[in-house]
């Protein structure tokens, strides 16, 4: 059977995430604003999608409170984060709790929160958001990026690591 569940011809979801777990990502908050307030989320499911035009995907849960808020605008920043920002990664995966309390931002150019300490980051306007399942598959247009230095933070098998070359 092996993965597989009895009776219901679907994959094990367990064994699905566990399987898939195997592949190290890397992690970024995806912030924009809402009215004047700030939101944001962590997000693990992110790709450059198109190099012409300048295409990024990402696929936040449907159930996601968070992803709403952000994406009001059609503005967002894709925040890259760093090997030292762990707690930020686990502050914006939460629910309900203010995710921007002593988090250094600014304002960029769209409008979206840019956060301070980011390895690199990606303003972006919203271009097509489609049903995926659980998630949705988000494809947005790059309009201004820049990087910084250091190593970033990643996900693998449940838990955070880092890079070494």
């Amino acid at each position: 059977m092996s993965g597989v569940e009895a009776g219901g011809g679907g994959l094990d979801q367990g064994r699905f995430r566990a399987v898939l777990g195997h592949f190290a990502s890397g992690l970024v908050l995806v912030t924009g604003m809402h009215g004047d307030q700030p939101a944001g989320f962590t997000c693990q499911s992110f790709f450059s999608l198109s190099l012409d035009p300048p295409l990024i995907a990402l696929a936040p849960g449907r159930s996601s409170t968070s992803w709403p808020k952000v994406s009001g605008s059609g503005s967002i920043c894709v925040n890259v984060l760093a090997e030292d920002q762990e707690a930020l990664a686990r502050t914006f995966s939460q629910s309900g709790v203010d995710k921007f309390e002593g988090v250094g931002w600014s304002t960029s150019a769209n409008g979206a929160p840019r956060l301070s300490g980011a390895l690199a980051w990606l303003d972006c306007t919203v271009e097509e958001v489609h049903e995926a399942g659980d998630h949705w598959l988000v494809t947005a247009r790059v309009t201004e990026l820049e990087s910084g230095s250091g190593q970033p933070l990643l996900f693998y098998r449940g838990g955070f690591g880092s890079f070494t070359a």
